[in-house]
């Protein structure tokens, strides 16, 4: 059945608004203009093709169907947008309505393209692109749109003609007129129409409804357009407000949207499928609501899509078209001013006053920073390789090697800097300035390693040297010393480091076995002064035996 115009007594009787008599001037004739056309469409067995009809630099086809169905696709110059009826792998699309968008990138010279791209730099946009609008260089964004069905596997695109009833004549009410009851128009009402609670019902299958403004002047007089789903076959159930002089559609609602999928409350707050806003926008949704901020590229900027979004596992800024990366992750529970900049640009972690650059905050029994490295294998006790901070009666680690616990109130001793590998102490700093090295916790001296080496308090380094330190003890022979000592070669010499600075010593390479290092790189002073007082001590017997000796003759001579 083709669609057909209504009369136009519909439009004076709904109003209800009698057809005066033509005023003094001219009358202007509505200017209603078609929507702007980027390319014709036509329908094959295939799929559907358009064949541009302006000059673009780039065609970009959205096309969204059934079950969250989208389709993308970009076109360079000279190839004409299409859309098969079946998908990459083959399958066929499936049935149901689809909604298109054909948007023209348009041809843009290199030189305007560093202009804009200056201009987004400089923050001056808006003003440099109504500029070269001005001039002419950039060109306005087309954007045409429609509607199309694929039913039993085959595209429903066919426009029927419009064809303008004759048969009634036009009916002039040259005064108000009062309905009492309720008032059909159309061609399809019928005699005892049954209104149920309707007041005015349209009734035929041409449904429309025109503002058209006949004022002259400065007075505003932009016509506008109530229409109620597409005219053309297989066109698209929907009811649009249309912008009649400019050839826009500005707002469209589609059949099916879900109830109060818009909503504006009696304080103006706007609820997204929800009629109990409480803030100025909510959004109510059962999966992951989200807004999506899509910059496409027909202004010659390059395009770029962000959505920001929300669940029950994260509240996340997601780069599309980076590969759809969740740059920004907040989880449910994070505690007030986890993340906080203050008014002067300070970055507050933990605290909502932060008094640095960065200032990372946590309580005496809680872990202050934690977390800068590699994540070996996500287990527990291997999440970073550096930790700040204080867990309670532990030592506020994981895998880390360095750990701050500044609270004095704690195990003895701190507040203390500790360092670890491998998640055990190697090496402490006390609240004295103590240093404890291979495992020592609690130092007793300035510098006191596990071994039993210290630094004393006045200065002097003292080797580990206790019987429980040491195995396999055997008396050193005295030849075996004295060899020793006669293999020494001292020699006067300077560190390359410091020339300057004179000393008297052994070269490690040049010395006996018995008192060389593993690696001949280095000399333990202790393992000399042992030979040495081997020797001596030999020495001191033979001294004794001839002093015995020497007294004994003296003896004699007497």
């Amino acid at each position: 059945m083709k669609k057909r115009i209504s009369v136009s007594a519909m439009f004076v009787l709904l109003i209800g608004v009698a057809a005066l008599p033509a005023v003094a001037g001219e009358a202007r004739e509505a200017a209603v203009e078609a929507p702007p056309i980027v390319a014709l469409m036509s329908s094959g067995s295939a799929g559907v093709d358009w064949m541009p009809v302006v000059e673009y630099d780039q065609l970009v086809l959205t096309v969204t169907g059934p079950d969250d169905l989208m389709i993308r696709r970009e076109f360079k110059a000279g190839q004409n947008p299409s859309l098969s009826l079946f998908t990459r792998r083959g399958q066929r699309l499936p049935d149901g309505d689809y909604s298109y968008e054909l948007r023209v990138v348009p041809v843009i010279e290199p030189a305007v393209r560093e202009q804009l791209s200056a201009a987004r730099e400089a923050g001056n946009s808006a003003a440099v692109i109504a500029g070269l609008r001005r001039q002419g260089k950039l060109p306005a964004s087309l954007v045409q749109s429609g509607h199309f069905q694929i039913t039993g596997g085959t595209l429903v695109t066919t426009v029927s003609g419009l064809t303008e009833s004759s048969q009634n004549k036009d009916q002039v009410i040259p005064d108000d007129l009062i309905v009492q009851g309720s008032g059909c128009f159309g061609f399809d009402c019928v005699n005892n129409e049954s209104f149920g609670f309707d007041t005015i019902r349209l009734k035929e299958n041409n449904l429309r409804i025109k503002f058209e403004d006949t004022s002259t002047g400065t007075f505003p007089t932009n016509d506008w357009q109530l229409t109620a789903n597409d005219s053309a076959s297989g066109g698209a159930s929907k009811f649009s407000i249309e912008d009649i002089t400019g050839s826009r559609v500005p707002f469209t609602v589609t059949a099916g949207a879900s109830t109060n999928s818009i909503f504006v409350d009696s304080i103006g707050r706007v609820g997204f499928r929800t009629s109990t806003p409480v803030l100025d926008l909510h959004v109510n949704t059962s999966n992951t609501p989200a807004i999506r901020l899509e910059q496409n590229n027909t202004g010659g900027f390059t395009a770029q899509t962000w959505d920001i979004a929300g669940n029950e596992a994260n509240f996340f800024v997601r780069d599309v078209t980076g590969g759809s990366k969740l740059s920004f992750r907040i989880r449910p529970g994070a505690p007030t001013s986890s993340v906080d900049i203050s008014a002067d640009g300070d970055v507050g972690i933990g605290t909502g006053s932060p008094e640095n650059k960065l200032h990372v905050f946590g309580t005496n029994t809680a872990d202050t920073f934690i977390g800068i490295g590699p994540n070996p294998d996500g287990s527990p006790g291997t999440e970073s390789a550096l930790n700040i901070g204080y867990s309670g009666a532990s030592s506020g680690r994981g895998s880390g090697f360095l750990n701050v616990r500044p609270d004095s109130g704690a195990t003895s001793p701190n507040p203390s800097l500790r360092f670890l590998t491998a998640n055990v102490e190697r090496m402490i700093i006390d609240d004295q300035g103590f240093i404890g090295l291979g495992g020592v916790a609690n130092p007793s001296s300035p510098i006191q390693h596990s071994t039993g080496a210290i630094l004393t308090a006045g200065g002097t380094w003292q080797n580990a040297s206790s019987r429980a330190t040491k195995q396999d003890i055997a008396e050193l022979a005295a030849a075996e010393a004295l060899r020793t000592v006669m293999g020494l070669d001292p020699v006067k010499f300077a560190y390359k480091v410091d020339p300057k600075e004179k000393h008297v010593g052994f070269i490690a390479e040049d010395v006996p076995d018995l008192v060389a290092a593993p690696d001949r790189k280095s000399l333990s002073s202790m393992d000399i002064v042992a030979v040495l007082t081997k020797v001596v001590q030999e020495q001191q017997k033979t001294i004794d035996e001839l002093t015995a000796r020497l007294e004994a003759l003296e003896k004699d001579k007497q």
